[in-house]
């Protein structure tokens, strides 16, 4: 692509590089210029015009994000995705409904080092997304690329963006109750937002006392195919009430702890085919926290092993919190 001034006379079939005023008029950059702009812009007084000119090979912007789209997403309805038109050299990957966003992370790595005109932004690996949103904006950004950038970018992208959608319809809760505890009504409210959030019910919430013997029952009974706990009082130990409840009921805890902040005191384990979540204190609010990472992961059916909750670390601190006895950072 050459870039640079011509005279008006010669611009026919050019791309203009800037928008410009004529009369009462604006003629938006990106436009290919017709005779008709031509007398518009002499009419006005130019004599020369910054332009785009492709030469042999090139790819226009809009057919050049078209192409990419069709490599990073081949079929939308499989990806959970919905695909907009090409504008300006953009277009945008949508999520299709909720879900949590899964990137091939080295094939997009790969994408954005063939030729910086060409670019692709994606939201984090696992992010959780309702519908609309989106997930990814693919942007050439010149008027005009090599088409054998472009052939080579899509070679290496083929798939690499797509939304995990729930594979779960319901969920579980049971809360325990002590007394003087937390008003168990403000948690519950919270905890139905992020399992709706997802497209999923939660219709059985159970309120048991804090006491392993009585959690484990409900557990045990609880309907839904995830199951999530609040406990009244936090988890401590992995052989505190609610893990050893899981295990009475003939469950399995698989970590206890993770290295999100904050959601530093969940659990996660399962009761045959069910994952069971033991939810952090933190999760009573609607504010970001790991157990919304987990959750969303769990329902979406993206594996969450223990070393999976280890490599959340990076990234996980989430946010501060003012009325923490031990704030992180100190204040003078």
């Amino acid at each position: 692509m050459k870039f640079g001034p011509v005279p008006v006379d010669q611009a026919a079939g050019t791309i203009l590089a800037h928008s410009v005023q004529v009369g009462d008029r604006k003629l938006r950059k990106g436009i290919t210029l017709t005779a008709e702009h031509q007398a518009q812009l002499a009419s006005a007084g130019y004599s020369s015009i910054t332009v785009a000119r492709l030469e042999p090979g090139d790819c226009h912007e809009d057919k050049a994000a078209q192409m990419l789209a069709d490599a990073l997403v081949p079929d939308p309805a499989a990806a959970a995705l919905r695909v907009t038109q090409p504008v300006t050299g953009r277009v945008n990957l949508l999520a299709d409904g909720p879900g949590v966003a899964v990137l091939d992370v080295a094939a997009l790595e790969a994408f954005n080092q063939v030729n910086p005109m060409i670019t692709v932004a994606t939201v984090p690996q696992y992010q959780q997304m309702s519908a609309g949103g989106m997930v990814a904006t693919i942007k050439v950004i010149s008027y005009a690329v090599p088409g054998g950038d472009v052939m080579e970018v899509s070679r290496l992208a083929q798939r690499a963006v797509c939304l995990a959608a729930p594979v779960y319809r319901k969920a579980g809760l049971v809360v325990t109750d002590i007394p003087g505890g937390p008003p168990n009504e403000k948690g519950i409210a919270a905890i139905r937002g992020r399992v709706e959030a997802l497209g999923m019910e939660m219709p059985d919430v159970r309120i048991v006392p804090h006491q392993t013997e009585a959690l484990a029952k409900a557990v045990s009974e609880t309907q839904g195919d995830v199951v999530m706990i609040l406990t009244g009082s936090a988890t401590s130990d992995v052989q505190d009430v609610a893990p050893e409840a899981v295990r009475a009921a003939g469950g399995q805890v698989d970590r206890f702890g993770m290295p999100v902040d904050p959601g530093n005191l969940l659990f996660i384990g399962s009761l045959g085919q069910k994952p069971v979540i033991g939810l952090p204190g933190c999760a009573r609010s609607p504010a970001l926290n790991g157990a919304d990472w987990v959750l969303s992961r769990v329902a979406c059916g993206i594996s969450t092993s223990a070393a999976d909750i280890a490599g959340m670390g990076v990234g996980g601190l989430l946010k501060e919190i003012p009325t923490r006895p031990q704030p992180r950072a100190s204040r003078r």
